[in-house]
């Protein structure tokens, strides 16, 4: 079972962020890959489940592809590039856990072939988290 976001604790509030980490951002919403750009059209202007979705946002030092903080919970997709940074990658899930995100990781295929299956599962776990 997942668990329950802390609402107390704050995670894109009050942090600081280099201004490096900012422009990188940036750069990146720029320059999305065609899956990322595929669901984010997606999530959007809170298209999903009317949940207020980011993109390319800073989390203690990460840029996660897409965030809800309502229900605190990291969307990223792994494309080609993430065969080779799976310790990165690993490490920045346990960082994030340890500050009671839930990261849900697409491949971009799962995004170019099975949309309406990685929709249903960001809209029901995101659902589940906001359960009183």
């Amino acid at each position: 079972m997942d668990e329950q976001p802390d609402e107390r604790a704050p995670v894109v509030s009050g942090q600081r962020v280099r201004s490096t980490k900012i422009e990188r951002a940036k750069q990146l919403r720029q320059s999305m890959t065609t899956a990322e750009r595929v669901l984010w059209d997606c999530l959007r202007a809170n298209r999903l489940a009317g949940l207020h979705i980011r993109r390319q946002q800073v989390i203690s030092g990460f840029i996660v592809d897409f965030y809800c903080h309502a229900a605190r919970v990291v969307i990223e997709l792994d494309g080609p590039i993430h065969h080779d940074t799976s310790d990165y990658d690993s490490a920045r899930d346990a960082r994030l856990a340890a500050q009671g995100l839930l990261v849900l990781c697409f491949t971009n295929d799962q995004v170019m072939t099975a949309r309406p299956t990685v929709l249903a599962r960001i809209a029901e776990v995101c659902a589940q988290r906001l359960k009183p």
